[in-house]
């Protein structure tokens, strides 16, 4: 079913949600939720780490170096971006791989998207 979050490709085409309709309460706290994520400098920086990385995919291991922070650390904000629907968390042996959700990035951008489109 979609959501203000996630809406369906007629609704992204049609125009943008917060302009259409005023977002639901659910929706309002899924958003608000997603955007705290990403209002993290750290976070937005692992975010874009990882989308940049060979395959799509980063192992905790490969982010520490990148951002000057310890291994613990990290994994709290990965964490926090996993609970946010921007991150998958693959786990093979002792390390964590993550990867950018398809699309989620793009949702987001729907639902902040204030022009009409008629």
């Amino acid at each position: 079913m979609p959501t203000a979050l996630h809406p369906t490709a007629e609704a992204q085409a049609c125009c943008a949600p917060l302009v259409a309709a005023p977002i639901s309460a659910q929706d309002a706290e899924a958003l608000a939720r997603t955007l705290k994520a990403l209002a993290d400098p750290t976070r937005l920086r692992l975010l874009s780490l990882v989308a940049a990385h060979e395959g799509g995919e980063a192992c905790v291991c490969d982010l520490t170096d990148p951002v000057g922070l310890s291994q613990p650390t990290v994994s709290h904000h990965l964490k926090v971006l996993v609970d946010a629907g921007l991150l998958t968390r693959d786990k093979r042996g002792v390390w964590a791989y993550y990867a950018v959700v398809p699309g989620a990035l793009d949702a987001v951008a729907a639902v902040l998207d204030t022009q009409l489109r008629r």
